[in-house]
């Protein structure tokens, strides 16, 4: 029976997923493959593309087809924003780490902190008038040479000027990170709306987080408010969609 690339594509698929051509590691050349399976060049390069386009592969210059590392890190749920870590230090993104057996750094985390014209989502999420001005903090987050997300959050100005919030210094916002500043000015969040969905990145976000083609991003939108119901963060983040696995624990309603 001939060998069609989407069947090729099928038998090197299977063979990652045994661990046959192990991640890190590249596929054999082109040429060898065409040979063990009778194909032409032609054939091979359609079932390599199919599985770069299912982020199984990348082509990497002067290396050649490259097996893509997937254990994906968890990312936790509401265990991720517990009182008793921020409180004591650990911020999110670490939380998630430590508890994917990760090693993590401070200085994984980069920022941009400015004074912007709030746009029409900000707006609408804190309430503000066309024109009003909020401080955002955009991160990148990079596990080792990876980027993994990035994260922008929005704060009025009143909330956190003069805090660690809007210092650029790369790493969280001090201890405890911007969680804990926040309690430190009076403002202790205490819940929290998250909405999550999924989408193909723009060219920057692919080129930010060094996405291969055919990856997908996963969008959070974050609502962070105090027990008084003030709504004192309101975050946008962009997610390689194969670095992470989203958990969730929690005891099912009556």
């Amino acid at each position: 029976m001939a060998v069609g690339y989407r069947e090729l594509a099928e038998v090197l698929r299977e063979g990652i997923r045994r661990g046959d051509y192990p991640a890190g590691k590249t596929l054999p050349k082109q040429e060898e493959i065409a040979e063990q399976y009778g194909v032409n060049i032609k054939t091979v390069r359609q079932a390599v593309r199919l599985l770069e386009a299912e982020g199984l592969v990348t082509p990497v210059r002067r290396r050649g087809t490259v097996v893509r590392e997937r254990p994906p890190m968890k990312r936790l749920g509401v265990e991720r924003y517990a009182k008793s870590k921020w409180k004591f230090g650990l911020v999110a993104f670490a939380a998630d780490r430590e508890a994917s057996g990760r090693a993590w750094s401070p200085t994984d985390q980069t920022q941009t902190v400015r004074l912007v014209d709030a746009d029409a989502e900000v707006i609408e999420a804190f309430g503000l008038s066309a024109g009003a001005q909020v401080y955002e903090r955009a991160r990148l987050v990079k596990e080792g040479d990876s980027p993994t997300h990035t994260l922008t959050s929005y704060y009025r100005p009143e909330d956190v000027q003069g805090t660690p919030l809007v210092d650029p210094t790369p790493g969280p916002a001090g201890r405890g990170g911007g969680f804990a500043v926040l309690t430190l000015q009076g403002l202790e969040p205490d819940s929290m709306t998250e909405t999550i969905h999924a989408r193909m990145p723009t060219p920057d976000e692919a080129e930010m987080l060094q996405l291969p083609a055919g990856e997908p991003v996963m969008i959070l939108r974050r609502r962070t408010f105090t027990r008084e119901g003030r709504l004192v963060e309101f975050a946008r983040g962009v997610h390689a969609a194969s670095r992470f696995a989203w958990s969730y624990t929690f005891k099912i309603p009556d």
